[in-house]
């Protein structure tokens, strides 16, 4: 991937916030439309946004709600512009009547939840609790969106170009899910710059006025007998498709004997954790999912059927775990440590479950 330079060659880095990261990205992505309210912790994203966007010829918008907010965005998205929302956890559970009209619909539009404790009003610390809602789909109906889980700030800015090209790709919204922790770091960044958008994307189907030809419908409503059985086939094969598009990293999985998985932040500390346990002579490696949905199960599965055992952990209290256990069901099953949203993990928290998963080793 290309990336901005210096006037020395150098590649340029700037220290920032992973919230920071996610607008940079978005910007350097062709987004256009921010519309969000605030909540902590993502304040930095329509903060930055609210400065940057204008000076890129884009529009900012502070919406009312957050029901407003993701409504906008899918009257952005129908008109083919690469628009972004924002919120964290409460605020993402008044989006999804939208969320789910926007994949009905099949809108792209990028969505980013930087994930809160809960449940209920919770505190305001990192949690990863919203795993559910974000991949087996919040809203009503059989939907799924595209869901990226970064866990550097690096990664924050690579995920939000990704997310709007899949947006676009595939015509559906896509969830970027972080949570305080990658939110509020603050780590070096090299920005680039991706392919400039084709000025015939969405020119298809976006809305945009029908001088000369016959009108469009974008719409989520299907009354006509079996209308909506096959919009549902068809997006039930648009998702098949989608698997393509699985990622994780893999951290000393080569000779390990078990293999932790852990996405987003937790991923990261258990790596630090696996660390500590490797220079202690334990064979032990990581999976860490980077898309929650397509999820990286046929990764896990090859690594089952090498005969490596597993341990799920978590920020919550046991959610993907499951998808972890569907992965490698009748091979073997996984171990599961929870910790619990309202304490704030570090690596030594892991060890223990970790050699416990071990069998004590």
């Amino acid at each position: 991937m290309p990336h901005n330079t210096t006037d020395t060659g150098t590649p340029e880095r700037i220290f920032i916030k992973g919230n920071e990261a996610i607008a940079h990205g978005a910007l350097a992505a062709g987004c256009r439309c921010y519309f969000g309210y605030p909540i902590t912790p993502q304040n930095d994203i329509p903060e930055m946004m609210s400065y940057a966007l204008p000076d890129a010829g884009g529009e900012f918008v502070q919406a009312e709600s957050e029901v407003a907010s993701a409504n906008m965005l899918l009257g952005a998205a129908a008109a083919g512009i690469r628009a972004l929302t924002s919120s964290s956890s409460p605020g993402i559970s008044l989006m999804q009547e939208a969320i789910s009209y926007m994949a009905g619909s099949e809108l792209p539009g990028v969505i980013v939840n930087m994930n809160r404790g809960g449940p209920g009003l919770g505190d305001i610390g990192p949690s990863q609790g919203d795993y559910f809602q974000s991949v087996k789909g919040g809203g009503h109906g059989d939907y799924k969106l595209l869901v990226l889980a970064p866990a550097t700030c690096q990664e924050c800015y690579d995920m939000m170009v990704e997310a709007f090209d899949l947006a676009f790709k595939y015509r559906n919204p896509v969830m970027v899910l972080g949570d305080a922790i990658v939110g509020q770091m603050k780590e070096p960044v090299t920005p680039w710059k991706p392919a400039a958008v084709p000025a015939t994307e969405a020119a298809d189907w976006r809305l945009e006025g029908a001088k000369g030809r016959k009108p469009r419908l974008l719409k989520s409503l299907f009354l006509e007998d079996g209308a909506l059985a096959g919009q549902n086939r068809h997006l039930q094969a648009k998702y098949a498709a989608m698997q393509a598009e699985a990622g994780a990293e893999s951290f000393l999985t080569d000779d390990a004997e078990l293999i932790v998985v852990a996405y987003g932040s937790i991923g990261r500390i258990a790596k630090s954790a696996i660390r500590k346990l490797r220079a202690q002579g334990h064979k032990v490696g990581l999976v860490r999912p980077q898309t929650l949905f397509p999820f990286p199960g046929t990764l896990l599965r090859g690594l089952a059927e090498q005969g490596k055992h597993f341990l799920t952990i978590e920020h919550n209290c046991g959610q993907m775990v499951e998808d972890v256990r569907l992965s490698i069901r009748g091979i073997v099953d996984s171990a599961f440590y929870g910790h619990m949203p309202g304490e704030m993990p570090g690596s030594d928290d892991f060890l223990a479950p970790i050699l416990d998963a071990m069998g004590g080793k």
